[in-house]
């Protein structure tokens, strides 16, 4: 087994806990700014520390008025936005236990979360996540006593004003006590894992999982995690990815800004100009694919530009990071097209993005070396749920495309005999909430957490992220396939939204692919179709399935023979969360596909073997 560990250089209080965090800014850097609010388009207000703390305070005293008490569960239901970070600090000034909530979650999952988790009162954002809560309260007949809206009128009684009028009576010596009442090693959260397989787990992360990963941050990325540096927050709160970069922004004081609407982020990144992002790699695919259909729909000259600015730009990288000279000539052809073309990419995303935490799924070294021209610095982690998000990440100092960087201070990754990646350290969970058959089945006996990934270690300590262990596909013929690598590949096609490469114990590699709506009226035209059909109707197309067989041949190009992807299917409606074919976090839910599409997957191979 190879494995490694990086040492955190820290000792930590045992009687505090994360709401020391923002208690710790007191007095001093109470004029420190935490937030943006967008008050009207393109307008953004601050909110300092001092205020807040105040929302926070306020809103502690009214959960305790009403009744919480600390290890109670709470939940919170609501898309990202300022009022999710002043729910959960206040859930955790009262003593209580916060409880997220997927703000698209079905009445059945709000009932497992809230049921599980014995949740007694519930904060959400709007009227229809207040129905789906009763919805989920009366169907499972759960005892949540409270719902609480961030959307209401001040004058409901529903609603957050009215909660902090309860609480104008509560002192500070009472919520003190409550605020005071957890250690580190008590209970902070339950995160319900929105795993692709069976019912959602609960991931009881700790005070000290928090506490303890944000000086570990602090530690292994000075350069992202300070206040000099600011953040647009896209990605869903109920997700331990966002919810642990929120905490640590508090920390260390980097400036948070909410784009809940993706229809508006675009936009936002431009009026917010953050400094740095956090995304998920699907996120950078669209804006590369984006880029370069704009440019081509904009004439066959400023295709080629784009083109030849996409090849010079990934070979400076390249060689850049190679430690080798990059030539005058390749340099001088690198400055030209980063006036022509990358400049104007940082200019659509704020003209200030210096770097980017991507996690989540493989971003791709192509992709990687692209935006490294561009000028945004990816630093790709890996991590779970169980792992508080991070349990490594590429650092500026030692900056790797390709890898998802050394273990974070205070974790250990081992790698073992079956290549599964383990971990163990501060930010990985002791238990999973009320289910011992899954602790047994996740954790060795000697404490290291299975993550169910494969991956290696290189040789100077970095992780690198293979495939999922149980998505491993076994053919009829027995080879071994990791479908991960190819689906990323395909995946950066501009028609293609999302694919499932499939096999397993089949006598060959197929997959099901569906189409990038948003794409369909640029790509169309250059097949020589109506911009105007409809993804059912290109599904059908001889030329839409061309190009995506020209794609595939592609990506067959650069593995064996049995690895190659023989035959494929177009499915008309895309997989998506709604649908019930991808997790809240973008990954597909495979078993799920496979069952709903198990006719598509049997006429491909009935219809007998490719030549």
């Amino acid at each position: 087994m190879k494995e490694t560990t990086v040492e955190l250089y820290q000792q930590f209080d045992p009687r505090s806990n994360t709401t020391d965090l923002l208690e710790s800014k007191f007095p001093e850097l109470m004029d420190q700014l935490l937030f943006k609010i967008q008050r009207s388009e393109g307008q953004w207000e601050g909110i300092t520390a001092a205020r807040f703390r105040q929302d926070v305070v306020s809103l502690a005293k009214g959960l305790i008025a009403a009744g919480i008490r600390p290890k109670d569960r709470v939940g919170i239901m609501s898309r990202t936005r300022y009022e999710w970070a002043v729910a959960d600090f206040a859930i955790m000034y009262a003593g209580a236990v916060t409880v997220p909530v997927y703000e698209t979650s079905s009445p059945s999952q709000v009932a497992w979360n809230l049921g599980d988790s014995g949740a007694t009162a519930v904060i959400v954002e709007s009227r229809q996540h207040a129905a789906a809560v009763r919805r989920a309260t009366q169907h499972e007949d759960l005892d949540v006593e409270n719902v609480w809206q961030i959307d209401a009128k001040d004058s409901d009684k529903a609603s957050l004003a009215s909660l902090r009028a309860l609480g104008s009576d509560v002192d500070d010596e009472t919520l003190e006590a409550a605020r005071t009442s957890s250690g580190l090693e008590d209970m902070a959260t339950i995160i319900y894992t929105s795993g692709t397989t069976g019912r959602p787990k609960g991931c009881v992360l700790t005070h000290a999982n928090f506490v303890k990963l944000c000086a570990s941050a602090r530690q292994a990325i000075p350069e992202v995690a300070n206040e000099e540096n600011s953040t647009l927050m896209f990605l869903p709160l109920a997700h331990v990815f966002a919810r642990y970069i929120h905490v640590l922004s508090i920390d260390v004081g980097v400036v948070v800004g909410h784009s809940p609407d993706l229809k508006n982020l675009t936009s936002d990144l431009k009026s917010f100009a953050p400094t740095f992002l956090l995304v998920v790699p699907r996120v950078f695919e669209k804006i590369y694919n984006g880029a370069r259909a704009q440019a081509h729909d904009a004439g066959s000259l400023k295709g080629r530009i784009f083109d030849a600015a996409e090849k010079i730009g990934v070979a400076w990288s390249e060689a850049f990071m190679s430690g080798g000279k990059v030539s005058p000539v390749l340099k001088a052809k690198y400055a030209l097209v980063d006036r022509l073309v990358f400049s104007q990419l940082r200019a659509a995303m704020g003209g200030r993005v210096q770097f980017a935490v991507s996690g989540g799924g493989p971003l791709g070294q192509h992709l990687g070396h692209f935006f490294h021209a561009v000028g945004i610095k990816i630093l790709e982690g890996y991590g779970l749920t169980e792992t508080t998000a991070p349990a490594s990440v590429g650092t500026v100092k030692d900056f790797q495309i390709g890898t998802v960087g050394p273990p974070l201070p205070g974790i250990g990754i081992k790698i073992a005999d079956d290549g599964e990646v383990l971990c163990r350290g501060v930010g990985v969970i002791d238990t999973y909430y009320n289910n011992p058959e899954a602790n047994r089945q996740s954790f060795t006996e000697d404490g290291w957490f299975r993550t169910g990934d494969v991956g290696e270690l290189t040789d100077r300590g970095m992780l690198k992220i293979t495939g999922r262990k149980k998505e491993i596909i076994v053919t009829a013929g027995g080879k071994n396939v990791i479908p991960g690598a190819v689906e990323d590949e395909l995946r950066k096609s501009p028609l293609i939204s999302q694919c499932l490469v499939i096999g397993d114990q089949r006598p060959f590699i197929s997959a099901l692919v569906t189409l990038d709506a948003e794409s369909l009226e640029r790509e169309l035209p250059r097949l020589g179709l109506d911009p105007g059909l409809t993804p059912e109707q290109a599904a059908e197309e001889d030329a839409v399935k061309d190009e995506i067989q020209n794609v595939i041949d592609r990506t067959n190009e650069n593995v064996s023979r049995a690895e190659s992807i023989r035959a494929f299917r177009i499915i008309a409606q895309d997989f998506t969360e709604e649908s019930g074919h991808m997790t809240p976090s973008l990954k597909i839910r495979r078993p799920q596909v496979l069952k709903d599409y198990s006719d598509v997957v049997e006429d491909i191979y009935t219809a007998g073997k490719p030549s």
